[in-house]
């Protein structure tokens, strides 16, 4: 991974499926078999979109639909390529892409 790097950041709804699968976890996937050099999805505590309806846990910790962020990161190129499929993928949610400063970058060693 080079500069110049982008950051995409999708969210969706926890409840949120494709193919029969929670769809944060299809987009993973689908990043990951892209050779995305890196995504994770993080479930939100506390947030609400455009409909203005707060998501959080409900009781005993039981969600109540929360959302879901997805970061991925990788250079412009290979995250544009992605984006035309994980349009199709997200069918209600929010999707930013934004510049990215690449500060430190470990990859394994062999």
């Amino acid at each position: 991974m080079t500069e110049p790097v982008k950051l995409l950041l999708m969210f969706v709804n926890e409840t949120d499926t494709w193919n029969d699968a929670p769809l944060y976890h299809a987009i993973v996937q689908r990043l990951r078999h892209l050779q995305i050099a890196g995504a994770t999805a993080q479930a939100g505590v506390l947030g609400f979109g455009r409909h203005m309806r707060l998501h959080h846990k409900g009781l005993f910790g039981i969600a109540d639909d929360r959302a879901v962020t997805i970061m991925a990161v990788d250079d412009e190129a290979k995250i544009r390529a992605a984006l035309p499929e994980l349009r199709d993928m997200v069918r209600e949610g929010l999707m930013l892409l934004v510049d990215a400063e690449l500060v430190a970058y470990q990859p394994p060693r062999a």
